[in-house]
């Protein structure tokens, strides 16, 4: 790569971090180590290179050869990555977000009707943020884990009316809750015609769009109530590391046996799927539940940062 090439690599950097991770010039200039005056003129560079339009089009070099080594090692049909050099928890959460509300647009633009099998997750929920308003009522969202709480009003979990309304799609919830009360709770929950309907919908999903948590004290699943601080501990010491849906991976990217399996309403996972379920899930801390899902092929594409790429790609 020759001296202009490198310029318009850190260009692009500054470029993202300025206008999608919303930092200060003196943030950038930290994260890049050169002077404020030099993090301006890079912005500049970059608005003078023609590098910003509606988003940023200068590929950043360094993340495009993480995402075609992530791709070769994984087996991935789609990959994105985008830089967090320096970057806080909460700009590198955007960055994955506008990431991953463009890959979710490439799909939503196509005008042939759609079964967009949506998951849970914060992350998705910040993208589905990010996505403009597009009119394609011809496509179905469908939920793949059950929304509904305890006391029967719907949860932050139910992440596939937001889409739906961005679509002005139609929505389909599955009607249950995370995990049910009992064994036999479960039951009658999944034997009814209309979970079965939905259940069979999201089977016959386009494009997959899911979420990849932590198993650990204060991990969501813990936090929000739908698991015990003694399940988190039976769950560890089984060596869960990733849950996606409420189904439990170890590191290996195995199923971990729960007795929570017997309480579990959501749809289940494929491995090796032969339709695109992509995952959108970012920062250094997640990468051993993101390489648990990777490893066991339970997805074939990833949306994440530079960091979290790295780390994927040490070991």
């Amino acid at each position: 790569m020759n001296r202009h090439d490198k310029k318009l690599d850190q260009a692009a950097r500054a470029a993202w971090m300025y206008y999608v991770a919303g930092q200060t010039q003196h943030e950038i200039a930290e994260a890049l180590g050169v002077s404020r005056q030099v993090a301006q003129r890079l912005v500049a560079l970059a608005i003078d290179s023609g590098l910003i339009s509606v988003n940023i089009s200068h590929p950043v070099g360094r993340c495009m050869e993480l995402s075609a080594r992530l791709s070769e090692r994984y087996g991935l049909s789609l990959c994105q990555v985008v830089p967090s050099q320096g970057m806080e928890s909460a700009g590198l959460n955007r960055a994955v977000a506008v990431a991953g509300a463009e890959v979710m647009a490439q799909f939503i633009r196509d005008e042939q009707p759609l079964i967009i099998g949506v998951g849970s997750g914060r992350s998705l929920k910040a993208a589905i943020d990010e996505l403009p308003d597009f009119e394609r009522p011809q496509h179905s969202c469908v939920s793949l884990i059950g929304a509904i709480a305890a006391d029967g009003s719907c949860t932050r979990y139910d992440v596939p009316l937001w889409m739906a309304e961005k679509t002005q799609g139609r929505y389909f919830i599955l009607p249950a809750p995370l995990f049910a009360d009992s064994e036999q709770d479960r039951t009658l929950w999944c034997n009814h015609r209309i979970y079965r309907t939905v259940n069979e919908k999201a089977s016959q999903a386009d494009v997959t769009f899911i979420g990849i948590g932590t198993i650990e004290y204060q991990c969501p699943l813990h936090k929000d109530g739908f698991i015990s601080a003694e399940e988190v501990e039976r769950l560890s010491a089984a060596n869960a590391v990733a849950e996606m849906l409420g189904h439990f991976i170890d590191s290996a990217g195995r199923r971990v046996a729960s007795e929570l399996d017997q309480r579990l309403t959501s749809v289940n996972l494929r491995q090796q799927p032969e339709k695109p379920v992509i995952a959108l899930a970012g920062g250094a801390e997640k990468h051993r539940a993101i390489r648990a899902a990777l490893l066991g092929r339970w997805i074939n594409g990833l949306v994440t940062d530079e960091e979290c790429a790295q780390a994927l790609l040490a070991d």
